[in-house]
């Protein structure tokens, strides 16, 4: 009998605040190890957070563009584990009453178009950085804390998704839509967006999901689609051989191609989640979704239709145009002055995107205005 893959993902989105989600230190890609770093995010005896309140507008305006349920009351809880990036003993987030509820991405894929389901979105806190440095024969770690308390959107799909191009398809709809809003540059190579992989197999007689493992460490698209190709194929095999899958985390190794054992996998249980004492909880009236709706942006999907209504293009140039929101933006600021959509579109497609992937940026440093 053939096997069936179930495929759920958690997508963790760094909003593009300039400050941390509970204090004032700057989020600065880069900056040297432990400098961007204070008391709060520190966990030092008797600092108190304070909640970044253009940190919940940007996680706002995400869960209204993917139309999820916002929560007029959402609690902030302590998520209890010991790591060496984490210097409280315990992360903040949200567990029993998250940000939002449901929701939906949508996906074309294979030319047709549908949504995936999502379960919730809640906001939470980044912990710090390991850098293992294995040179000379040495095996040290170090911590850099720069990151810790850098403001989070965690994204939760239901298991869902059957195939690893539709969960490329996820991630590469979600990277567009933050980008669109301006939440987040949704930069994968420097973590901006990241993604943990719930992997299980079944047999396709079976109604009962099988035990699913959890793959961290994917830092790109393609390498997302990858993991769960060989871990669900590492799973197929083991179950035919008479094995037993064990509930765990794994790590991809992109250099072999494999996943290695991280640990075994936590259930909430063992985080022994509780009220955060030192927050409120997370009040969100009717005005501020309104005034938040108002400004949400059109998005690829709608842009990209658009495009083929009003200025006739093919589906292919109107996809490309509308990939990044600083393209579509140019080319049809271009089509109305010029009136003439066709050659804006072969203008924009050649002359502006090949600048401007040789000088890398935005279309905003094209040297013709």
């Amino acid at each position: 009998m053939s096997w069936e893959t179930v495929i759920g993902l958690e997508v963790h989105v760094q909003l593009g605040t300039r400050t941390k989600i509970f204090c004032g230190c700057p989020v600065a890609f880069g900056a040297p190890a432990n400098t961007n770093v204070c008391p709060v995010c520190l966990g030092l005896p008797g600092a108190l957070p304070v909640l970044n309140d253009g940190a919940v507008d940007m996680a706002l305006a995400t869960c209204v563009a993917l139309e999820c349920e916002v929560q007029e009351t959402s609690i902030f809880a302590r998520k209890n584990y010991f790591y060496p990036d984490l210097p409280k003993g315990y992360q903040i987030s949200q567990y029993d009453r998250p940000l939002a509820i449901g929701g939906r991405v949508p996906i074309e894929i294979d030319g047709e178009r549908r949504v995936v389901p999502l379960e919730r979105i809640h906001l939470e806190e980044d912990a710090g950085k390991l850098m293992h440095d294995e040179a000379a024969g040495r095996a040290d770690s170090r911590i850099d804390l720069n990151r810790c308390g850098t403001p989070l959107l965690e994204i939760v799909s239901g298991p869902s998704l059957r195939r690893p191009a539709e969960a490329a398809a996820v991630l590469e709809s979600l990277r567009q839509i933050v980008q669109y809003l301006g939440v987040s540059d949704g930069d994968m190579s420097h973590g901006s967006l990241r993604c943990d992989a719930n992997v299980s197999v079944r047999r396709l007689a079976d109604a009962e999901l099988g035990t699913k493992t959890e793959v961290k460490n994917l830092n790109s698209i393609k390498m997302v689609e990858k993991a769960i190709e060989v871990e669900s194929e590492r799973q197929i095999a083991h179950l035919e051989s008479g094995g037993k899958i064990e509930q765990e985390t794994l790590l991809w190794d992109d250099d072999e191609g494999a996943v290695r054992p991280l640990r075994s996998k936590e259930h909430a249980h063992d985080y022994r989640y509780f009220p955060e004492p030192d927050l409120m909880p997370l009040v969100i009236d009717g005005a501020r979704r309104q005034r938040v709706r108002g400004e949400i942006p059109e998005l690829p999907f709608s842009k990209r239709d658009r495009f083929v209504e009003q200025y006739d293009l093919p589906e292919y140039d109107a996809g490309v145009l509308t990939a990044s929101r600083d393209v579509a933006d140019w080319f049809e600021d271009l089509a109305i002055r010029t009136d003439d959509p066709k050659a804006a579109s072969h203008w924009t497609m050649g002359e502006v995107l090949r600048v401007r992937s040789e000088r890398g940026g935005s279309v905003a440093g094209f040297p013709v205005s």
